[in-house]
């Protein structure tokens, strides 16, 4: 996880929600394409998630179900915990999730609490 996984925060205008803000958490792994029964095994071991082929020669194994992440993802890694930088990304991953899962993120408040440094991507 700490060479190859992304914990990520996508944030996006939408004309859907009422703040005009779109907040997806994505979880992935990349790996070369000779590994994609790694990959697979992942999905298959987690019971969620996805593995898409990047290019010839890579793959990536990536989880964006809210409740997957909340239910799968993020107690598979407070149980076998991620070290070094990518340990914050990670708590700051869990920060948003949580503020998901009670519709904080809905607020202007919500929108406020997430950490700026994950606002890595735009959707």
């Amino acid at each position: 996880m700490s060479g190859e996984g992304y914990f990520g925060v996508k944030i996006g205008e939408s004309s859907s929600h009422k703040l005009g803000t779109q907040i997806q958490l994505e979880f992935k792994i990349s790996q070369h394409s000779r590994d994609e029964l790694l990959l697979k095994s992942f999905n298959e071991y987690l019971g969620c998630g996805k593995v898409y082929k990047q290019s010839k020669d890579a793959v990536e194994f990536r989880v964006t179900k809210l409740s997957d992440i909340i239910d799968k993802i993020i107690p598979f890694f407070d149980k076998y915990p991620v070290v070094g930088v990518k340990g914050l990304d990670y708590a700051d991953f869990c920060k948003v999730a949580i503020l998901m899962k009670d519709n904080s993120h809905l607020t202007p408040l919500g929108l406020l609490a997430i950490p700026p440094a994950t606002h890595g991507k735009r959707v």
